[in-house]
């Protein structure tokens, strides 16, 4: 047995006043064939499950290019193109082959391409025909097409948001195509519209019951998987909002029926799934009566995994003003100020403008007297099994002693080694802000008095009712209140 696998990946905010090209690919994560790391990425965990299976069961595993892009704005198509074709070339270079396994995120936009993944799904289709088992991971926070659901035999998208279960979605592919190719099962699949857009952390109700249950359906009366595409706001594309995926060993009624029953579910949590988001004003008035520390606030809005630049100053600015003491600010986006405070050294003091460069929305640059406590070359975060590159950083302590991270590549914050990492000891901090909508969780807990999320509106398009959708034209909720009833 012959497996081909490959990786292209990035999530795209088609809002973003970021440009997305080969640069940022090769910034966040490239490697080409036989070179992926021992430790998985977000979107390219089906690499290091094929691999110990191939290992364990003695069949062929042919390694192609995985790359991922931090999430950004539209992706270049020389890019887009440029990757697709090496991955395809490397794919005709394999053949034959029983099977292809991509790890794939499924929000990628790319110039003249609303669906990169259903491009690149179909172009593989087109090179094995019809009888190869093509199987590919999704992020949930992706976009269901017809080109890429009719493309592919199995599709899988991780369950958990935060993402902490990218490495066993991929594992679920990769033994879904395996079983696939040794007539052990027949996939049979179907998808459900939930037609709405919604936010669905699972770490909470109503989702936390909802995950568990889909996951314990798996492997029961004939339903292998169950995949909820949470769909992504940030991405003007047609097939924009949520939809459920099941598939069946052979039975496709059930599969039908099932996701119909799921989808339907879902539908009606709408409304109820998101945290509290409260505002800038309303945290500071909130935090001095807080005792349990340290407290961690995130700005929800400001996140680099949603495709802005991560550099707003608006919440920082409020911090400033507020007369809050022992507090670190992890990160802002400045490869400028980074520069500058290495050419600097630590226990530089100087005067440095950073943040508030890339959006008229995400406030104004911070003028500030500070001193470089660290710098530090390639430091980096974790998010689970994998490390999340955050370039050259820089460590600076304002006047009010606050400190902030100040990083040359974007992402997101994940975990608090980052402040570890940069030589803040997190958990002797009254208060901790970040930037994440909710993959933060998961390791933030841990060490948290308090969690607060902060809404701060800035250059992330945060509401489907206002949003300006272009390519949308279905109806769907909130932008229609019964988009059921609206259809039919």
């Amino acid at each position: 047995m012959r497996i081909f696998c490959a990786s292209i990946a990035t999530e795209t905010n088609t809002f973003s006043p970021l440009r997305t090209d080969i640069s940022d690919f090769r910034e966040s994560f490239y490697a080409g064939p036989g070179d992926h790391p021992e430790t998985p990425t977000l979107c390219s965990a089906v690499f290091t499950v094929a691999r110990a299976r191939a290992k364990a069961e003695g069949w062929e595993l042919v390694e192609g290019t995985a790359t991922w892009a931090e999430p950004g704005g539209i992706v270049n198509r020389d890019t887009y193109e440029y990757l697709r074709d090496e991955v395809l070339a490397q794919l005709k270079a394999a053949m034959p082959v029983d099977g292809v396994v991509l790890g794939l995120h499924g929000a990628m936009v790319a110039q003249d391409y609303l669906d990169c993944e259903g491009d690149l799904l179909q172009s593989v289709r087109d090179i094995v025909g019809p009888d190869v088992v093509i199987g590919a991971s999704f992020d949930p926070h992706s976009h269901l097409s017809a080109k890429r659901f009719n493309a592919a035999d199995v599709l899988v998208a991780f369950k958990e948001f935060p993402h902490t279960d990218f490495v066993e979605a991929g594992a679920a592919t990769v033994d879904l195509v395996l079983r696939t190719i040794r007539g052990e099962i027949k996939p049979v699949k179907a998808a459900f519209d939930c037609k709405m857009i919604e936010v669905l952390p699972t770490s909470r109700e109503p989702m936390r019951s909802f995950v568990d249950r889909i996951k314990a359906m798996e492997g029961h009366d004939g339903i292998l998987s169950v995949s909820v595409i949470h769909g992504f706001m940030a991405g003007d594309v047609p097939e924009i909002g949520s939809h459920v995926i099941v598939i069946t060993d052979n039975k496709a009624d059930l599969a039908t029926q099932t996701a119909r029953d799921l989808g339907m579910e879902l539908f009606g949590f709408r409304g109820t799934t998101r945290p509290d988001f409260i505002t800038p004003d309303q945290a500071m008035a909130k935090l001095p009566d807080i005792i349990a520390t340290p407290v961690v606030i995130t700005d929800v809005w400001d996140n680099p995994g949603g495709g802005v630049p991560g550099d707003s100053t608006i919440l920082l600015r409020k911090v400033m003003n507020s007369g809050l003491q022992n507090y670190a600010f992890g990160t802002i986006w400045d490869p400028m100020a980074v520069r500058i405070c290495f050419s600097a050294g630590e226990g530089g003091v100087l005067p440095l403008r950073f943040g508030g460069k890339t959006s008229s929305t995400g406030g104004a640059p911070v003028d500030a007297v500070v001193r470089v406590k660290k710098l530090q070359r390639n430091s980096w975060q974790s998010f689970g099994d994998s490390i999340v590159p955050l370039g050259d950083c820089a460590l600076i302590e304002l006047p009010d002693g606050g400190e902030v991270i100040l990083n040359s590549n974007r992402a997101q914050s994940f975990d608090p080694d980052l402040f570890a990492n940069m030589g803040v000891d997190p958990k002797a901090k009254n208060y901790l802000f970040i930037k994440s909508t909710n993959h933060f969780y998961d390791a933030f807990a841990k060490i948290a008095g308090e969690i607060i999320y902060v809404n701060v509106q800035g250059p992330y398009p945060s509401d489907p009712k206002t949003n300006g959708y272009k390519h949308l034209t279905r109806k769907v909720w909130p932008i229609v209140d019964d988009p059921f009833a609206a259809a039919s």
